[in-house]
């Protein structure tokens, strides 16, 4: 699970950055450059599997675009150096300014962003290939396109339409200007397959017409179907939303590779496509889903009402200095970090607070859930930043079985992954999800700012009422701090 997140972010640098090069010499240089970017890239990933070689598969990465990117300057055929300078330029200054101002808790939704961007951008080279066919190389004097490139372009368009749109709405979702529980539309499955099958029939189609009615109407097809699939999913199968959304993204890329004749593109779209739908395809055995109804979106969704009226029910408050009289007295503390430290930024003080426990003698490890957060490897991340051991990280399936043996479960801003609710009730949207075995804990300290919000998932959690629950109710970076200055006297 470590290795997750590096793939899903940052696999749209290396997307957004490959320009569309029709004309493209067929030099051996060429080839040989395009070959050691892939391979490159491919170290890029395998670097990325895990934080202690995450720098490095960075910095692979980084090396692989620049010969790919200096590559298609050097052959390129479609535009001026200078005008390829002036849109570098600008992107290159757009992406640096979002780099600067974006908060990590910010990061889920820009990752998003880069997918719809990917995404459409995919739209417009098809377009661009369709409205002149000449300047890419795919057509005769006559104007008539390939059949196999108007394939490969009815594909990338179909799929870079389905990101765009699909990527908007996980952006929506994830930003919370729209409602992160599930959207359900009647006959959703039969609308969604009969706007497949029309686009994939059109598809067909538009190798025997050329018209442009056709493609036009597999654009709008697909820009449609993109906003099917992705409003019916809530918000706690949003991490499986954005890793999918990712694999679209390179599929799309690799499509427009084709219809380009663009190596490079070939190569980086086939690994992100594939590197996304394993990660996909992982991330929904983890959480208990089929993977087929991830593609056709909606998966584990039901109208769920947990965000409603909820009864009354007796719980325990407790205070900074209970809390660190306790997690001092323990002799194994399991802490299940979620989103909520990542709003109030509270890593760096958690593991100054692992620290100090540490230094009293108890065994400290974190649990990392598939899905905490709102993508794949959030808490990874956010540990990794605070300089929290690798060694001290565990997965869901390697540290469930030593909740039964744990002294204290300190849950930060996590909710919908120790709800046991996933376990026992089945009408909820959770339902089958593999969640911590908190409950089996000795003591459980539960950090959040207030009793009347639930999780993104909008369900009630039976935790929160537990006899050996206690809630420390205050904002997360606050509370451990305090817990901090009380551990240390």
């Amino acid at each position: 699970m470590s290795g997750a997140v590096p793939v899903a972010v940052h696999t749209d640098y290396i997307l957004s950055d490959i320009a569309p090069a029709g004309g493209l010499s067929v030099s051996p240089w060429v080839a040989l450059a395009y070959l050691a970017a892939g391979v490159l890239f491919i170290l890029a990933l395998r670097g990325l599997s895990s934080p202690s070689t995450s720098q490095r598969g960075n910095r692979y990465g980084m090396i692989g675009m620049g010969i790919a990117v200096v590559t298609t300057l050097l052959t390129h055929g479609l535009a001026s150096l200078p005008e390829i300078g002036a849109a570098i330029a600008v992107g290159g200054g757009i992406g640096i300014i979002t780099a600067r101002r974006i908060k990590m808790t910010d990061m889920p939704q820009l990752v998003a962003a880069f997918h719809s961007l990917v995404g459409l951008a995919a739209v417009l080279v098809g377009w661009a290939a369709y409205l002149n066919p000449q300047a890419f190389g795919i057509a005769g004097p006559d104007g008539v396109i390939e059949a196999q490139s108007r394939v490969e372009m009815g594909l990338g368009i179909a799929i870079g339409a389905i990101t765009f749109s699909g990527s908007v709405i996980a952006f929506l979702k994830l930003a919370g200007k729209m409602s992160g529980s599930p959207i359900m539309l009647p006959g959703r499955h039969v609308i969604n397959l009969a706007t497949l099958a029309a686009i994939l029939g059109l598809i067909g189609w538009f190798t025997q017409d050329q018209g442009l009615w056709v493609i036009a109407t597999v654009t709008v097809l697909a820009f449609a179907i993109g906003f099917l699939l992705i409003i019916p999913i809530g918000g706690a199968d949003m991490p499986v939303v954005v890793s999918m959304l990712n694999s679209y993204s390179g599929w799309a890329a690799a499509a427009m590779g084709f219809t380009l004749h663009n190596t490079a593109m070939i190569i980086t779209g086939a690994l992100v496509g594939s590197s996304g739908a394993i990660l996909s395809y992982i991330m929904c055995k983890a959480m208990n889903r089929s993977f087929i109804s991830v593609i056709a979106g909606g998966f584990g969704a039901v109208a769920a009402d947990g965000g409603e009226a909820r009864e009354q029910r007796p719980w325990k408050r407790g205070s900074a200095e209970d809390a660190a009289f306790l997690l001092g007295e323990a002799e194994q503390v399991i802490i299940i970090p979620g989103y909520g430290m990542a709003v109030a930024q509270a890593q760096h003080v958690l593991r100054e607070m692992g620290d100090l426990l540490k230094a009293r003698g108890v065994r400290v490890k974190y649990a990392i859930h598939p899905v905490a957060g709102r993508m794949p490897g959030h808490m990874n991340v956010l540990l990794a930043e605070a300089n929290v051991p690798y060694d001290d990280v565990f997965e869901l399936e390697d540290i469930n079985g030593e909740f039964a043996q744990t002294d204290v479960a300190f849950i930060i801003g996590a909710n919908d992954v120790v709800n046991p609710a996933a376990k026992t009730d089945k009408t909820s949207p959770i339902y089958g999800m593999p969640v911590f075995d908190v409950e089996k804990a000795k003591t459980i300290m539960f950090i959040k700012r207030s009793m009347g919000g639930v999780g993104y998932a909008g369900v009630d959690n039976d935790v929160f009422y537990m006899d050996q629950t206690m809630m420390l109710l205050a904002d997360a970076k606050k509370m451990v701090e305090d817990i901090n200055k009380a551990l240390a006297h």
